[in-house]
Parts: structure tokens; sequence; C-alpha cells
């Protein structure tokens, strides 16, 4: 496995805002959104095992973990270490694109699947691999991320044409302007959580946060 850093902080997305948080950010992304906020993830990983992140984690002190990227489903070793977080007693969120498969993840209460549906802004909208969408659970969450009303619009759609069973975050590009999309969603009576990225309301665009 290829890990670019772990930090603790506090959650800043979906339905786990504000909570301390050990953060694990791997190496690695199949897909190339224009308004990327990460792109430092793409190279420069250090090669750990399984066993060596857990141990990274468990010295955290921290009892929540983020597997984030770049893509952790790319990691060869994902699923292991999934598995190993899950019994030392981690509460794990896993976040993903959504373009692979998710069907080999655990089925497990204390497993949060965190998934993007990218839209058209990101130039990766047709990258949905939308079996997974079918298998998100109650536990989990569904993320767009929007800068327009063309995205918002197409968010829209896949929320009509598709029935989700978890809750439904939105969140504008670069996490902090939110007036536009919140008059949208209250317009439409859409059932959505509409969040910003705590983060970025916090620290700002500061790496390692």
């Amino acid at each position: 496995m290829k890990v670019i850093e772990t930090f603790i902080s506090l959650q800043g997305e979906g339905v786990l805002m504000g909570t301390p948080t050990t953060f694990v950010r791997f190496e690695g992304c199949n897909l190339d959104c224009k308004w990327c906020d990460t792109k430092y993830a793409r190279e420069g990983g250090k090669e750990m095992s399984a066993n060596e992140v857990l141990d990274e984690v468990e010295r955290s002190g921290v009892p929540f973990v983020c597997l984030t990227g770049g893509e952790p489903m790319l990691q060869d070793d994902i699923l292991v270490l999934v598995e190993d977080l899950l019994d030392s007693e981690h509460h794990v969120s896993i976040e993903t694109n959504g373009s692979l498969p998710l069907d080999t993840l655990p089925n497990s209460e204390d497993l949060l699947i965190s998934m993007d549906v990218k839209c058209p802004s990101s130039g990766m909208s047709d990258s949905l691999y939308r079996d997974n969408l079918e298998f998100l659970g109650p536990r989990d969450q569904l993320k767009f991320i929007i800068a327009d009303r063309v995205d918002y619009l197409f968010a829209k759609k896949v929320l009509r044409e598709n029935e989700i069973n978890c809750p439904i975050i939105m969140t504008p590009v670069g996490g902090t302007e939110l007036k536009d999309l919140a008059s949208w969603v209250l317009n439409d009576r859409l059932w959505v959580r509409v969040l910003p990225q705590l983060h970025k309301l916090i620290w700002g665009e500061k790496r390692g946060v």
C-alpha cells in the first residue's frame, strides 16, 4: 500500500462532520477531476503494509478512521486493512469516487462508505459504477460536489432515476460558498443535506487538515 500521509483532524465532510478522526491518505487515482483539491496524492507515497498502517492508526489514539486518497479502493490490501481496523474496534469510513465495485467491502455497522457521484464540471461524469448505488445502505452516504446549475440538475436526475437508500450530501466545489446551492435545494424541496467542507472553513486551503 502506498500512503501519502496520515494525520489527525476533524472530519470535514458528510454525516460525521466535526468528529475527531485519523486520516490515512493513499496514493493514486483512476480519475482526473478538473477541480480536484488533492492532486498532490497522485504520486510520492510511502510503501506500507496493512499492519504498518494499522500500527500508525493505533498510535493516534483516535477510534474513528477515514481512508481516503486518491482512490483507496485501488490499493491491493485495502480490504485486509479495513477488516483489521474493524477487528481492532475502529469506526472506519472509506472515501471513494464510485467508479470501482464496492461489493467486496465487509458488511459492518462500523463501516461507512462515503461515495461520490461525479458531476459534469468534474469532467468525469461517465465514471460511475451504477451497481454501487444499490449497494449503499443507511449507514453510508452519497455525495455530489456541485460547481454550477448544470451539476445540480445532473444530480437531481441521478436521484430521480435511482432509489438511494442512504443520506445524500450536496457540497459546493471549494466547500464554502453555500448560498446558491442552498437556494436551489430549498426551492425544489429536495431531500438532501447541503453541507460545507468544515476543514476549509477552519483552516482554508491547507494540506494535512
